[in-house]
């Protein structure tokens, strides 16, 4: 079995190297890089399975790389946790509109590093295996090949625009995702489109998920989020 290769971005290199003895000892393979811009070059020639980003490096911010690679298809899926000494509301919750699976600020104990690295990676695994027939979140259940809902067993009629909605909902469960990301991923609409479309088919999604439409959860001034 081959074990996840973790690349670590971080410019502090007493950092880098803690992280690097932790992770080792859990059985990762480690690679580091210091710089923004040539950790850029490594995530696109060969991405890794898992990326550890501080958001303050030299030569390319981690924002505009978490914005990079999250464009590009080769490297869109590949988990991201953003490690930085910004703690703000604005910083967390611009990380996560990028695609950042998680965030965590410094200082941290690498135990924590460690155990949401395992919790993002087991995430990734877990949607990746059921993508290929069936998601399931609660009573909720998506017959991918059949292309139907079904509740607490009981098949609920869908539009394909709803359909297309709830799977990426549920494919990235405990995720916040923004009015902005799903236009684009549901809709392939630009950014100036009016994000009142997102809401009005979530109230749609809402009302045909009975008890269970309250998973889906509205986070105040960014977008959406499913819970697990």
């Amino acid at each position: 079995m081959v074990n996840p290769r973790i690349l670590i971005v971080e410019d502090e290199q007493a950092i880098s190297e803690v992280l690097e003895y932790n992770l080792a000892k859990e059985g990762y393979d480690v690679e580091l890089e210091y710089r923004g811009d040539t950790a850029l070059d490594r995530i696109r020639t060969n991405p890794p399975d898992l990326i550890l980003l501080d958001l303050m490096l030299p030569g390319l911010d981690g924002l505009e790389i978490c914005r990079i690679i999250k464009r590009d298809q080769r490297t869109a899926s590949v988990p991201l946790i953003v490690l930085t000494a910004k703690g703000g509301e604005v910083d967390r919750i611009v990380g996560l509109e990028l695609g950042a699976d998680d965030y965590i600020t410094k200082p941290f104990s690498p135990r924590e590093v460690v155990l949401r690295i395992k919790a993002v990676l087991r995430r990734a695994e877990t949607q990746e295996s059921e993508a290929a027939e069936a998601i399931e979140v609660g009573s909720i259940q998506l017959d991918l090949p059949g292309h139907r809902l079904l509740l607490g067993g009981e098949e609920v009629s869908l539009t394909a625009t709803e359909f297309r909605l709830l799977k990426i909902l549920m494919e990235r469960c405990d995720r916040v995702q923004t009015r902005e990301k799903l236009l684009t991923d549901v809709w392939q609409y630009s950014e100036d489109v009016d994000s009142r479309t997102v809401d009005t088919h979530i109230r749609r999604l809402r009302r045909k998920l009975g008890a269970e439409a309250q998973r889906i959860d509205t986070v105040i001034g960014v977008g959406y989020r499913m819970r697990c």
